[in-house]
């Protein structure tokens, strides 16, 4: 498809950074851009939910809390330099998702050669991210994740983007990278909503 192409030119070996609320469908969206795009997605979550030999990791996350940035920067900033990773665009879910850590990966996806060339905000309320926690609680299609964990850690949570993420998403948009997508709708209208805002920006580029 012509626009895919155009998008993929402009964005080249650079990347997308997705923010949102849980269950706003971050990894969802990830994925089906990642797929069109030809490029490579990973989140820190993840990565993270993988580091099973670390209890102290593993403890913080079943809280709801943010990772401290100490140990999010030892275990994320490597993922960028790997060799397969070269000359291919990445679509990141959220990383870099605590106040201050914005700047440091910022700065890495232009030193390794993705730099941001996009970010994506899932706008969802509040009543929106219960209902969709609801109704995955019974589907059980999210496996065993341990930082899902009850209502409680959901809000602790969504308090915890409201102080931590929202300044980091306020920084991509003064440097006016930032695009808003309503995450209310289905997964298929909202993947459009981003290719159709992301050729606007491949588009504007030329122009």
């Amino acid at each position: 498809m012509e626009h895919i192409s155009r998008i993929k030119t402009w964005l080249g070996s650079g990347s997308i950074n997705l923010f949102g609320l849980p269950f706003s469908g971050k990894d969802t969206q990830c994925e089906a851009i990642a797929e069109l795009l030809d490029g490579v997605t990973f989140g820190s979550g993840a990565i993270f939910r993988e580091q099973t030999d670390n209890k102290a990791l593993q403890e913080i996350m079943a809280t709801g809390a943010l990772i401290p940035s100490d140990m999010f920067f030892d275990i994320m900033l490597p993922y960028f330099s790997k060799p397969e990773l070269v000359g291919k665009p990445l679509v990141l879910s959220s990383i870099g998702r605590m106040k201050g850590e914005e700047h440091v990966i910022f700065r890495a996806t232009e030193e390794t050669g993705h730099p941001t060339k996009a970010v994506i905000y899932l706008v969802t309320p509040d009543h929106a991210v219960f209902e969709r926690y609801r109704v995955a609680q019974q589907a059980t299609d999210r496996g065993e994740r341990q930082d899902d964990g009850d209502e409680d850690v959901l809000r602790n949570r969504i308090s915890k983007f409201n102080t931590q993420t929202l300044p980091v998403i306020e920084f991509y948009r003064e440097k006016g990278l930032l695009i808003e997508i309503d995450g209310t709708k289905d997964r298929e209208s909202v993947t459009a909503d981003i290719v159709r805002a992301l050729l606007e920006r491949a588009q504007s580029s030329y122009s």
